[in-house]
């Protein structure tokens, strides 16, 4: 059974800096499903995407893993091939919850946990790359970087699924994003309190990028088209492809 996430529930003398640690594990299902709109069609689409995308001997790896929910969506599509999962995960707690979830399905593909960060992890022979919810947690001074390790480390025809939460070009259209999606989490049963210390203790940790500023980063780390395939609100999936 789903724990009820209840952090920021009562007033914080001091709202500490977000992170992953055993207090937001405890939570996170219910957390990820009240606060990210769309959240359970983009794991089924990443699933749908490797059928097509994921082939025999290859390594999948899904940089920022979580839970593992990702990682379990791959490894129920690709039933019919033989490929190496790899989840990633900067976070021990989250880590050590995701070996004990994982390993709770039999399934033809295992998936191989790590703790490490996602710029230290090298990519090779890959088929498919996921980073869910995780560039935006990565300083933006690695990000370019990181693209361009995983690019290189795709094979042809392999793709990134890259997930995040946007920021919109101008103030006024990023502000009116920004309330819709203040009232899905009130709609989710968040309260104002919830809404307003949760943005504080992200502040400084999430730092988001235009969709503009992810494509242009994309192109130049050498992926030939991005797709947009998902947007609700703030929230947007894209596949990165590489000819």
């Amino acid at each position: 059974m789903k724990k009820h996430d209840n952090i920021y529930a009562t007033p914080l003398n001091k709202v500490a800096d977000f992170s992953f640690d055993e207090s937001v594990v405890d939570v996170f299902p219910d957390m990820i499903q009240r606060s990210v709109p769309g959240y359970e069609t983009i794991i089924h689409t990443i699933g749908e995407l490797a059928k097509d995308a994921v082939t025999d001997n290859s390594t999948v790896y899904d940089l920022g893993c979580s839970l593992g929910a990702a990682s379990l969506s791959v490894a129920r599509a690709t039933q019919d091939k033989t490929c190496n999962i790899i989840g990633v995960d900067s976070s021990s707690a989250m880590v050590e919850r995701c070996k004990r979830v994982v390993q709770a399905f039999t399934l033809p593909n295992p998936i191989n946990i790590k703790q490490a960060m996602a710029q230290d992890i090298a990519i090779e022979n890959a088929s498919m790359v996921i980073m869910n919810f995780t560039l935006q947690f990565i300083p933006p001074a690695d990000r370019e970087a990181l693209l361009t390790k995983i690019y290189q480390g795709l094979n042809p025809g392999g793709i990134l699924v890259l997930s995040e939460k946007i920021r919109h070009p101008s103030r006024a259209g990023n502000e009116l994003l920004i309330d819709l999606h203040h009232q899905f989490k009130r709609n989710n049963g968040y309260s104002e309190l919830e809404v307003s210390q949760k943005r504080a203790a992200l502040e400084k940790v999430m730092l988001t990028d235009t969709f503009g500023e992810h494509e242009t980063r994309l192109k130049n780390a050498g992926f030939s088209d991005v797709v947009m395939w998902y947007k609700c609100y703030n929230f947007t999936s894209m596949v990165a492809i590489k000819a």
